[in-house]
């Protein structure tokens, strides 16, 4: 199967289990892998055959804006059921990172893989 792939999306939203999280916007850095047959697309060369990615990132971000999660898990699991349930995917695979949570680190996060 064909991946179609979206790296370091970034989208300000709500996330975090400390009280100063959940009054501030932080920056969260969202990767998407997704299983999409394109051959009906290479042969067409019509977007209409395509998996879209630009209103797939356009999904998400509008999500992810309007989430007030605590745990990047939960984030993550969100957006896998968004993607399964309404685009044309087999499976995906979504990682959901925070820049600077951990002092030292550039940044941790998760990467969950549904099908």
């Amino acid at each position: 199967m064909d991946k179609v792939f979206i790296k370091n999306l970034k989208v300000e939203a709500i996330i975090g289990i400390f009280a100063w999280e959940r009054e501030v916007k932080q920056v969260i850095s969202i990767d998407l892998e997704m299983e999409f047959d394109n051959k009906k697309a290479a042969k067409s060369d019509d977007i209409k055959d395509a998996l879209d990615y630009k209103k797939v990132g356009k999904r998400i971000t509008s999500f992810v804006k309007r989430s007030k999660y605590n745990l990047v898990e939960r984030l993550a699991e969100q957006i896998a059921k968004l993607i399964l349930k309404e685009f044309p995917v087999a499976k995906v695979v979504v990682s959901v990172s925070k820049p600077g949570a951990l002092r030292g680190s550039e940044l941790v996060g998760i990467s969950i893989t549904r099908p």
